[in-house]
């Protein structure tokens, strides 16, 4: 395993251990359960790694130390200018983006450690306006599982409303806040944060179940045809295999498990179908093959929740560095 192949959490647990037992259980003591919970497993988990890898997480926790201490001394435009001049333009506007999202999902802190129904009772009568914007602070597993059980009428609206959500005041955050869990203290910067957007929703929506993903888009589409398109752009659905390269296919099929992979070929188009099958070995066809033809009666649910485990593959591969999805035009690649 190479250093660039270490996810965010795999690097935690690297630093942790890189650390030394008696440093480390100085930082257990600041964690919640949950975290500590989370970051145990990564080091449970986490193998033998090599000097290389050592060097590159602590080199990248130095940088994202640097990078909060700038802020907070003295703001974003001076962080800027310091990281620019340290690690040159790129980097400094990736750990900026770090920073600005993790001082972002400060407020609401409690929504992020509930249970997806604890919310739903907490929000579902709330104005679609609010339930957006306490959604935009929830993890995106937990919006998208709040949004699946609101009425079918506010689903849309709080949709809506999270994909045109660009800035917030203080105020407002903090009221609302307040009214949900009133002895919560709030350490948000004062100036304007940038919550949800289409970005946000389209991540939310990766998450949603394909039948709730449908009805959301049919009804959307009907109100706001752009908006709808901009959020599907921004989304990986089990069709846009189509636009991965082969070696990612590949990697992807070395992942999914059989049954899946036959149940979700049931409900594939042609195109998606003939891609899959090209990239599988001779003997690997034949066996899905046959498979597809002894299997009758599939449920349609059935079918989606297998095109969605091998959807979740795919994006749990990205965000490892294992392949590249390169949708909407966004990033150029160099070979």
């Amino acid at each position: 395993m190479a250093a660039a192949e270490l996810s965010s959490k795999q690097k935690a647990a690297a630093v942790v251990v890189t650390l030394g037992a008696e440093k480390a259980s100085k930082i257990y003591k600041y964690l919640n359960e949950g975290e500590l919970e989370q970051l145990t497993f990564e080091i449970a988990k986490l193998q033998n790694i090599s000097p290389e890898q050592s060097e590159t997480a602590l080199d990248d926790f130095y940088k994202m130390c640097l990078t909060q201490k700038v802020v907070t001394d003295g703001g974003l435009e001076y962080a800027k200018a310091v990281l620019e001049k340290a690690f040159g333009m790129q980097i400094a506007n990736s750990l900026l983006d770090r920073i600005q999202k993790s001082l972002q999902t400060r407020s609401f802190e409690f929504i992020r450690e509930a249970d997806s129904k604890n919310i739903l009772n907490l929000i579902q009568h709330e104005r679609p306006q609010t339930i957006a914007l306490v959604l935009s602070y929830a993890r995106s597993d937990q919006a998208s599982a709040v949004i699946s059980e609101l009425p079918k009428e506010k689903r849309i609206a709080v949709v809506e409303c999270i994909a045109r959500m660009d800035r917030a005041s203080p105020e407002s955050i903090n009221a609302i806040e307040d009214v949900l869990r009133r002895q919560f203290e709030s350490i948000m910067s004062l100036d304007f944060t940038t919550i949800g957007g289409v970005d946000y929703i389209a991540d939310v929506m990766n998450n949603m179940d394909r039948a709730n993903e449908k009805f959301v888009f049919d009804e959307l589409s009907k109100k706001d045809a752009k908006l709808a398109d901009d959020i599907r752009k921004r989304m990986f659905v089990f069709e846009d295999i189509t636009i991965l390269d082969d070696m990612a296919i590949q990697k992807c099929l070395r992942e999914v498990d059989q049954n899946d992979l036959v149940y979700a070929l049931k409900g594939a188009n042609k195109e998606v179908a003939d891609i899959i099958f090209s990239n599988m070995s001779t003997r690997m066809a034949e066996t899905v093959q046959e498979e597809l033809e002894i299997t009758y009666n599939v449920r349609l649910r059935d079918v989606e929740e297998a095109q969605q485990k091998i959807v979740g593959v795919i994006r749990r591969l990205e965000e490892e560095g294992e392949i590249i999805v390169n949708k909407g035009g966004k990033d150029e690649i160099i070979a």
